[in-house]
């Protein structure tokens, strides 16, 4: 049984025509779990699956280009014409439940646990979903972000989320057999990687695929500029691409 990622989108800070912002679907034999919830992603998602036969939803952090769909998700599974099984279980950052109600209303708090089964994490947080393991990992985004590691017992799946270079990018990247990737800044930053930055972290990995390309780069030159630190296949994280381990 294969770990199937595809790519619901991958633009930043907003969505463009054809591209979604960060919103990845991954797939193990039944299992399904959705990265990221970006604007535009949520349309995107249900070209594979329906919201309410996710197994679980993993938001890396809050902010918008990588959330905001939660919220139409939201009233997908309470209001719309699906049948969830019952809440549908979310890991996200601490506070990620309060954000969410404070946004959909402005008088009584939004009774969000009946869509979602909430589960905040933290730096190292473990969770078991259907045949993969999911460990998480703190990241620096200037708040908190996290990154991911997804194992199936053979293969490794790893997603940067948004972050700067530190200790606990090298965890989630560590040996995987596949590296999701942001290489949003031209410059370098304490809280988003050039695709140099990108490239040297994925030394020792199987396969580096770079998402989130900032507006200052194309996605050539993002791929260009990590090949000269990265001797591994490079791929870009193309909208409806879909990348297998």
């Amino acid at each position: 049984m294969t770990i199937s990622l595809t790519v619901l989108g991958s633009s930043t800070p907003y969505p463009r025509p054809g591209n979604p912002c960060s919103g990845y679907l991954v797939s193990h034999g039944d299992t399904t779990i959705w990265l990221d919830a970006g604007p535009g992603s949520l349309a995107a998602l249900q070209q594979h699956t329906a919201i309410d036969e996710l197994d679980a939803i993993w938001i890396s952090h809050l902010h918008a280009d990588h959330s905001a769909d939660l919220l139409v998700a939201t009233y997908a599974l309470l209001f719309a014409d699906l049948r969830p099984r019952g809440p549908i279980p979310l890991y996200g950052p601490p506070g990620i439940a309060t954000r969410l109600s404070d946004f959909l209303t402005n008088t009584q708090r939004a009774p969000i646990e009946n869509a979602f089964e909430v589960h905040e994490l933290h730096d190292g947080h473990q969770a078991r979903v259907g045949g993969l393991r999911l460990t998480s990992h703190a990241v620096a985004h200037g708040f908190p972000a996290f990154g991911i590691r997804i194992l199936d017992g053979k293969n490794v799946l790893a997603y940067s989320g948004d972050t700067g270079p530190c200790e606990g990018l090298a965890k989630i990247a560590d040996g995987a057999d596949l590296f999701l990737c942001e290489a949003d800044s031209a410059e370098q930053s304490p809280v988003h990687l050039t695709p140099l930055d990108a490239g040297r972290a994925a030394a020792g990995t199987g396969r580096l695929v770079l998402t989130h390309v900032g507006p200052s780069l194309t996605p050539l030159e993002a791929e260009a500029q990590a090949s000269t630190v990265y001797t591994g296949p490079i791929a870009y994280a193309a909208p409806g691409s879909v990348f297998t381990l």
